[in-house]
């Protein structure tokens, strides 16, 4: 089933009873692809039922598309059997890297932004859309470091990547105020240039607030905790440009009760129908990711 331009929530295994049982009023719903490369069991009988129902993205973490080295070929081979298998409408991964020489690291780690990484950047999102015979989104990260090796801004790498792969962009809000919060530079600058023709999906989380060794105030992208005014508001700017696109709540850790995170999720869904005087009525059908098939 395509994904509509709604508001969706992450899937977890404590909320699935209540979801089937009450088959909420939720336009869609994401996985992280990591967590259903097994053949079976009891993630695989959720999923299933929980796709009977509801459209659903898949969301890689684990791929490490900006590592220096190649792809997993066997990473890639568990995600297209789960893509043939539930046919998502829509697949995306990260712009980053979490593992080197065999070596797998619990994070998203940056890149730095030159014609090198945009080689091997471009290479390995070829090789992932010919491996899953369809467009992918990438998403732009939440960085707390620049490089000096960057020869070019975010932006334009990411429309280079585009232009180069025919990908798709998967826009993260929340991101985009903790790279701006860290890096000192504006949000709304970053959001008004942002190519949201190529963007497919939008995700919305909350963060928290730390200090540096200098006293600096930080964000850590934390997605544990309810999306907070500031993303709120950010996320009104780009649907006052984008028009409705599918939207997601992510909220991963210290993860709160269905009727908490369903809140959150009618939260988007207001501001996706009242930013295109939709009061009252469904946001219109998916608008998918304007990357050319593959």
């Amino acid at each position: 089933m395509p994904v509509p331009s709604r508001a969706g929530v992450g899937l977890k295994a404590d909320h699935v009873d209540a979801i089937l049982d009450t088959r909420p009023d939720v336009g869609w719903f994401e996985v992280h692809a990591e967590n259903y490369m097994g053949a079976g069991g009891p993630p695989h009988r959720w999923l299933t039922a929980i796709c009977r129902v509801y459209p659903l993205s898949v969301h890689g973490v684990g791929l490490s598309i900006g590592s220096a080295g190649s792809l997993d070929k066997a990473h890639l081979a568990r995600l297209r059997a789960l893509v043939r298998r539930y046919e998502p409408g829509l697949v995306s991964e990260h712009l980053a890297w979490s593992s080197h020489a065999g070596i797998h690291y619990n994070d998203l780690l940056p890149l730095p932004y030159s014609a090198e990484t945009l080689d091997r950047v471009a290479d390995h999102v070829d090789l992932l859309q010919e491996t899953l015979a369809r467009p992918v989104l990438i998403e732009n990260p939440a960085t707390y470091v620049a490089f000096e090796a960057s020869d070019m801004s975010e932006l334009d790498f990411l429309r280079a990547l585009v232009a180069r792969t025919g990908c798709g962009l998967l826009l993260d809000v929340n991101n985009v105020l903790v790279s701006a919060t860290n890096g000192a530079f504006s949000a709304e600058d970053y959001l008004d240039s942002f190519p949201l023709e190529a963007v497919g999906e939008l995700h919305l989380a909350g963060h928290a607030r730390e200090r540096d060794g200098r006293g600096a105030e930080i964000l850590i992208d934390a997605h544990d905790r309810a999306v907070p005014d500031t993303v709120w508001t950010l996320y009104e700017r780009t649907l006052g440009r984008s028009g409705p696109l599918p939207t997601l709540i992510e909220w991963d850790n210290d993860l709160p009760d269905w009727t908490t995170l369903l809140a959150e999720a009618g939260a988007a869904e207001r501001r996706l129908r009242a930013a295109h005087g939709l009061s009252g009525a469904a946001a219109p059908s998916g608008r998918q990711s304007h990357a050319r098939a593959r």
